[in-house]
């Protein structure tokens, strides 16, 4: 006779074996790596420095 199985592991194990395959089916739909993230941010902040950078500095009294 074979092994004993206990059933509520293994349906656990199939439920998350599926959640992790659903969860990267996502992730190659949907996501970035934390590099491509990385490199947005620091983009995004170096052009609010340009900006900024380009911006008059006035004392209040031009409006």
């Amino acid at each position: 006779m074979g092994d004993t199985v206990n059933l509520n592991t293994f349906r656990k194990a199939k439920a998350r074996a599926e959640k992790k395959a659903r969860a990267d089916a996502n992730a190659v739909k949907f996501g970035q790596t934390k590099e491509q993230k990385a490199l947005e941010k620091a983009r995004a902040e170096m052009a609010a420095r340009e900006l900024a950078a380009h911006r008059r500095e006035t004392d209040g009294s031009e409006q």
